[in-house]
Formats: structure tokens, sequence, C-alpha cells
């Protein structure tokens, strides 16, 4: 479906980002993209998306097609017209405008006749977006705007979508639900590319993985056995794990110590 065949990369002149990475999407996976800062994973998306350009970055060798068509030579809106479409890292939506205007902005290359269609399917996923339809987007949580910027890149009724960081900064119960939602979308026929540091939500949501250290291929194969070797559970399983449930503990405790700070005859719901 998406092959990328020794694909190399790099920004100006010198710096290199990826090196002869190759990689596929079968149709209807999940295919997690694994590696630390700098490990060159929105690199990848970028060069897919075709928007490694407006990063001051350039494709220096290899190839990239879908579904036999060269992708690597066409410009960003021609890509996004093959259905493949990409929610770039930190969400980006337009925090002016409403909910519904964004979502609207995202279906503007579809045809008229799948908007519609493609709205409810939005809507259908996340309910809070319909409730908050003319709210300003920049106004929503974290959590909602990147069901926003998700629900955008739907309403263009994507075959692949190439999903960049979606759990940043978002809580543990958020994270979770983010890993729902990958789910709930590649049940629906859509194909999904995860970069994401969060190994551990990563590797249980996909089906295929891969792990790129410092712009290289160094690890791919089935994400179950991936995740049960030693490697990848020293690297990136341990950590993520760790600090999921230390993010826990705390909300308990913050918790906690602020009813002990209530003051006694306050009645504080």
């Amino acid at each position: 479906m998406l092959t990328v065949e020794q694909l190399s990369a790099r920004y100006g002149r010198s710096v290199s980002a990826l090196r002869d990475v190759s990689l596929t999407v079968p149709e209807g996976s999940v295919v997690a993209v694994l590696g630390s800062n700098g490990a060159g994973k929105s690199t990848l998306l970028r060069a897919i998306s075709g928007t490694l350009g407006l990063h001051g970055g350039s494709i220096t060798a290899g190839q990239i097609a879908w579904k036999g068509q060269r992708l690597d030579r066409l410009k960003p809106a021609s890509i996004v017209r093959h259905r493949v479409l990409q929610v770039p890292e930190g969400r980006q939506i337009f925090g002016r405008m409403s909910v519904e205007e964004n979502l609207r902005a995202g279906g503007l290359v579809a045809p008229a006749s799948a908007r519609a269609e493609a709205m409810e399917r939005v809507h259908t996923l996340f309910p809070i977006l319909k409730e908050r339809a003319g709210q300003p987007a920049g106004l929503l949580s974290g959590g909602e705007q990147q069901m926003l910027a998700i629900g955008r890149a739907l309403m263009s009724a994507p075959e692949i979508l190439l999903l960049d960081e979606p759990s940043l900064g978002l809580a543990p119960q958020m994270v979770a639900r983010i890993g729902s939602i990958v789910r709930d979308i590649n049940a629906t026929g859509t194909a999904v590319l995860l970069v994401e540091q969060n190994a551990t939500m990563a590797l249980r949501v996909a089906d295929l993985a891969v792990v790129l250290e410092v712009g290289e291929l160094a690890l791919q194969g089935d994400a179950a056995e991936l995740a049960a070797s030693d490697e990848v559970q020293r690297l990136y399983l341990g950590g993520h794990a760790e600090s999921e449930r230390q993010a826990e503990e705390e909300t308990t405790a913050a918790r906690r110590g602020a009813r002990a700070r209530r003051p006694l005859g306050v009645w504080t719901p």
C-alpha cells in the first residue's frame, strides 16, 4: 500500500536526517515508528506528506510510493488528493476559528457529496466536537484539540493517516484515549502510520513497528514481538511505564492533599 525504499533526507546542505530507510505499511494496518528525539521520525512523515521542503529539508535518495504512484514527485496538495493525510505534531489547529469551521476546512479537498458522511464519522468518533461545534477551537483542552486535529484530517476521508506524536503533552488517561481512537479509525479501514515516543501505547495498538536510531532503521517486525524483546523493553518500554505510573501516583497524591487542606465546616464538592 505505502512503500518507502532506501529513503535518505537532510536539512540544509549538511544535516543528515534519514539514511537508507525502508518500510512498508500494508493495507488496513497500523505501523508504529518509534525512536528518541532526533531519530528522524517526524522527518519520515514530512517526506511522505510532501511537506519536508516547508521545513528546510529535502529528499536526497530513495523513493516513496502509494499504490504504485510515486509520492516523492508530487506536491503536498496532490498527495492529499491521493488520500494520504498527515496530522502534524503539536496539533496546529486554527484557534480563532470554531470547531466546525476547522472541520469544514479539513474537508475542502473532498467531494461535496462526501463531506456530510465524513462529518458524521468525525462526530461519531468525537461526540465532544459536535457538542462544541460553535466554540472557538483555541478554548478546547489539549486532548480535545488533538481530537479536532485528527478529525480535521478525517474530513478528507484518508486511506492512510500519518499521525505525528498524537499523545505529546497529554495526561496518561488521555494517552490511553488516543490509543483507542487509533484503533477505532483503523477499524473503519483507514491505515495508520503512527509516530510515537510513547512506545507502550504505540506497540499496544500497532500491528507492525519500526525503530529509528539517529536516522537509520534499527529494528522492525511484528509489534507484539518487538514489545517482548529485551532491547525494546530496556530502551523504550520501561521508562514510559514508569512515567505513567508516577503521573498517576502524583495525581492521586494531589487529590488527597487538596482534601486535607480543606477548612473544617466548609463543604467543597
